[in-house]
């Protein structure tokens, strides 16, 4: 096994790191400063350094930089916060192995570990051994009871070993990133990199290197450091219009082209893309190029939104559960019905994501071993579901949580505006029809301010 440095502030994220390391058979020594852990890679040369980007005492570019000129065979790895991506270029340019963007999935830390020391000793992506993809099994998983998700499951299925490019469309959080990794973890590629990229999140010029290489070095762009693996371009309907062409010329190299690229082997990947857009409707707005559209959506695959499909969210609830358990190493809590109940009956707008910020910050508040109603955000738990009182079959949501004066008068306006609406804004005819005063709309309306600026 390997010796491996790791350097990071963060006394919590250098804490799981080591404990990671350590549990895959590995010597960790742990630093929280840059210098004593330059110290530490001079004294003991270990085989792999992985350094946080930013650290108080030294900037992690110049350690690095530092590392790589006076061990160059020692592989470096970078952790870096969302917003540094442009760094984290940089970083590679100066001869680091590859980065992590926090917060990371703990599978991708081990495989990427794995990745680097493989590299160094020679091996390929080929020969590394699988327990990466057995420790990403469960944060890729793919949960749920549902028909749309089951459909899901079948076609991942069909499709988890052939090269075909898989378009995902779906709104923000219904989990496209979970079916792209089980897309990979269920596939021949499984042992091999899976790398993310977000279209979105940095400027041009930064987006053209991460994805082709750094002057002239293909091997440097995300295609290069996922040979053999497969890389997911997410919110790819973000991509500008050059880098779109550029993309399509590259796909097109890459079917006609069995050498040359950088290596005597021609790429090797296999290409997931998602979408919060409608592509289709973008390649009619000439916002989206259409020959690319069809190159990347051999296999489109639509999800739903969490709303559509409530019943998955008693077993999202449990899967997030039980992860935090594992997480934090303690017993874990569970969930009255009571609390589920209101749970289930939340639109979710934020979809998976959502659901999964608010059992972790329930599972925070909660006193006892078990998550209450009481211990849910406020815009799940003060809201539910009853009967419509026009016995239409329709139900309405009441505000549970706010005092009955806050809700006759906000009823009551309601009920003020629907029927100005049907007076087409008499405020005369409204007054007759309710049986008050005009002086009385005027009050309960709260328009007297406007009444003195009109008179």
């Amino acid at each position: 096994m390997a010796k491996i440095v790791i350097i990071d502030d963060e006394a919590a994220i250098l804490e799981l790191m080591s404990k990671l390391c350590r549990a895959s058979g590995h010597t960790v020594l742990s630093f929280q400063t840059g210098a004593e852990g330059l110290t530490a890679v001079r004294s003991e040369k270990p085989n792999l350094v992985i350094v946080d980007l930013r650290i108080g005492d030294i900037n992690g570019l110049d350690l690095i930089r530092a590392i790589r000129e006076e061990f160059p065979e020692t592989a470096v790895i970078m952790v870096t916060g969302h917003g540094t991506v442009e760094t984290a270029v940089e970083a590679m340019r100066l001869g680091a192995f590859d980065y992590l963007t926090k917060p990371f999935d703990l599978g991708d830390l081990i495989k990427t570990v794995d990745q680097s020391l493989g590299r160094k000793s020679g091996g390929s992506a080929a020969d590394l051994p699988p327990v990466a993809a057995a420790r990403t099994s469960t944060s890729s998983k793919l949960i749920g009871h549902s028909d749309a998700i089951q459909r899901i499951f079948e076609i991942a299925r069909r499709v988890a070993d052939t090269d075909s490019t898989v378009l995902l469309e779906g709104e923000f959080g219904v989990g496209k990133h979970m079916v792209a990794r089980a897309l990979h973890d269920a596939g021949r590629r499984s042992a091999a990199p899976f790398k993310e990229l977000q279209c979105s999140a940095m400027p041009e010029a930064v987006l053209e290197t991460e994805l082709f290489g750094h002057g002239g070095n293909a091997s440097s762009g995300i295609f290069g450091r996922a040979q053999g693996g497969t890389i997911h371009l997410a919110e790819v309907h973000q991509l500008p219009v050059r880098i779109q062409a550029q993309l399509n010329t590259f796909l097109d190299e890459c079917q006609s082209r069995k050498g040359s690229w950088g290596t005597s082997s021609a790429p090797d990947f296999r290409l997931v893309t998602s979408t919060t857009a409608s592509l289709e409707e973008a390649t009619k707005q000439g916002k989206f190029r259409e020959d690319l559209y069809y190159k990347i959506s051999v296999v489109p695959i639509k999800i739903p939104p969490l709303r559509e499909r409530r019943e998955d969210i008693r077993p999202l609830v449990d899967h997030f559960l039980k992860d935090l358990a594992e997480r934090m190493g303690g017993k874990g809590k569970t969930i009255s019905e009571n609390a589920l109940d209101f749970l289930q009956k939340y639109p979710w707008p934020g979809n998976i994501s959502e659901l999964r910020n608010a059992v972790e910050r329930a599972c925070a508040f909660a006193e006892l071993d078990r998550v209450e109603p009481s211990d849910l955000p406020s815009k799940v738990s003060q809201q539910i579901e009853v009967p419509s009182p026009e016995g239409t079959g329709a139900t309405q949501q009441l505000p549970i949580g706010s005092t009955l004066d806050d809700f006759i008068k906000a009823q009551e306006r309601l009920f003020i505006q629907e029927t100005l609406k049907y007076n087409s804004g008499s405020r005369e005819k409204t007054a007759s029809m309710l049986g008050v005063s005009i002086a009385t709309l005027y009050r309960k309306m709260d328009l007297n301010s406007e009444r003195k600026t009109t008179a």
